[in-house]
């Protein structure tokens, strides 16, 4: 089996059909780590195709305050605005489809897991140091999906040791790893909607779980348009500015 791992579209529309479109043939189901919606421009159209198309989806913390579940009073002004005009612009149906989504950890055919923030904290940043260690040993399997961060790659643990797995290059589509039995992993797939590791391309990883490899893209999309949608739609300007620059 082979699956499509998405994260943090943010309803960008663009960059979700980029990262569907360059995996296309590639994978047999999709499985989404949360964050549908936030920020974008899109955020029926984007729950529209998850609800039609993904096998397993969790809820991420811009689901939950959309969709009622949550408060915005951790968020900043800029998130808060978005929050706001989504909660607004998601019709009834959609908002009590994404009320309904499970928190994770969820482990998919006993083969992985998927969080959103972390497998102690669907809203903890996984980012370095001590709090990759906590979590990777708070995980109950060997290979945890997670996004959150916006970071595409992650960390293999052996022995309390932690190493960095990077995304591909800014001149390379892809990269390619094999999971070793020595190692339990954390892996975020890359935001599909809004990159913050300074490269404006979209991501997202293919898993085969019979070979046990994980392959990284990164996609480019149709930005202007994606950026054009969200000044169109009266959100703050910089929310279509911070695309192209990719954080």
């Amino acid at each position: 089996m082979r699956d499509l791992i998405i994260s943090d579209i943010h309803a960008n529309l663009e960059g979700l059909e980029a990262v569907v479109a360059a995996a296309r043939g590639g994978y047999d189901r999709v499985v989404c780590c949360g964050d549908l919606v936030g920020y974008g421009a899109d955020p029926n159209a984007v729950v529209d195709w998850v609800r039609a198309h993904a096998a397993v989806v969790i809820r991420g913390n811009h689901d939950k305050v959309a969709a009622g579940l949550d408060s915005m009073e951790d968020f900043n002004p800029l998130a808060r605005q978005a929050a706001v005009w989504t909660a607004d612009t998601l019709t009834a149906e959609n908002r009590a489809w994404v009320r309904g989504l499970e928190r994770g950890p969820v482990v998919v055919d006993g083969a992985y897991a998927v969080v959103h923030g972390s497998p102690r904290d669907e809203d903890e940043y996984v980012t370095e140091g001590g709090e990759v260690r906590a979590a990777m040993e708070a995980a109950t399997e060997q290979l945890t999906f997670f996004g959150h961060t916006h970071v595409q790659g992650g960390f293999q643990l052996k022995q309390r040791q932690v190493i960095t797995i990077g995304p591909p290059f800014l001149d390379e589509t892809e990269y390619t790893f094999a999971l070793s039995p020595d190692y339990r992993y954390l892996v975020n797939p890359g935001s599909a909607g809004q990159p913050r590791d300074g490269d404006w391309r979209v991501g997202a990883a293919i898993y085969d779980t019979g070979a046990k490899t994980v392959r990284l893209l990164r996609v480019s999309y149709d930005l202007e348009t994606a950026q054009r949608k969200i000044r169109e739609a009266g959100l703050p300007p910089l929310l279509a500015d911070r695309l192209a620059r990719g954080y």
